[in-house]
């Protein structure tokens, strides 16, 4: 049900080398309509990523503005500031993510690390793609029938309640609402946990009952 990483990511990647000069990297930038270029070694491992806020300090001159705010940046920030290739401006070690994480786990990180997008490796650190926040969201776009059909099809009548039609399925706009009873208040739970992991998920509306247990 839940899709993963190599489902949405974008196979076709605009890359540099460690010598990549900042010119090049912005006209690559600039022609690709990226953000952000993986840094890659002779080998095609992914060793740091080059944003756009590496280089921004560039451009606001603070490898030549001397005086205070230049004293209070941060030593890496200065760094960055004076660099002219991509080994000198990149963020390493890069935030990376296997093809076959799920894609919440890559929007987990794409959050708690405040990038747009992460390379996609494989276990010996190869580049073989990217995923982006766009790629991450794709998922939400799915049609509220085919939410429907796997909430009802794969969880319920396959995994939780093969003999029972006391629970019913509503899907509007991606959100998902449980109506009817269950035997136990963990089962209803668990049924609830299980259709939020569905791609396309936005919300879960739980509104069943169960004997025994408050709702």
């Amino acid at each position: 049900m839940g899709s993963t990483v190599k489902d949405v990511m974008t196979t076709q990647v605009v890359t540099v080398g460690t010598a990549a000069s900042f010119k090049e990297m912005v006209v690559k930038m600039r022609e690709s309509g990226v953000s952000a270029l993986p840094v890659v070694d002779g080998e095609g491992r992914v060793i740091g990523v080059v944003s756009e806020a590496d280089m921004l300090n560039k451009e606001a001159g603070l490898d030549t503005e001397p005086g205070e705010l230049s004293s209070l940046l941060r030593f890496t920030e200065r760094e960055k500031a004076a660099g002219v290739t991509a080994a000198e401006l990149m963020t390493k070690p890069p935030v990376t993510i296997g093809p076959g994480a799920p894609v919440a786990e890559a929007a987990r990180l794409m959050r708690d690390h405040r990038v747009k997008g992460l390379p996609v490796i494989t276990d010996t650190g190869l580049l073989i793609g990217i995923i982006s926040r766009a790629d991450a969201l794709r998922v939400f776009a799915r049609p509220d029938a085919d939410i429907r059909r796997d909430a009802e099809e794969e969880v319920i009548a396959e995994t939780f309640l093969a003999d029972s039609p006391l629970v019913s399925v509503t899907v509007h706009d991606g959100i998902v609402t449980l109506t009817g009873r269950t035997d136990t208040g963990q089962l209803a739970r668990g049924l609830v946990a299980v259709i939020r992991q569905i791609d396309g998920v936005v919300a879960v509306r739980d509104q069943l009952g169960y004997p025994g247990e408050a709702q």
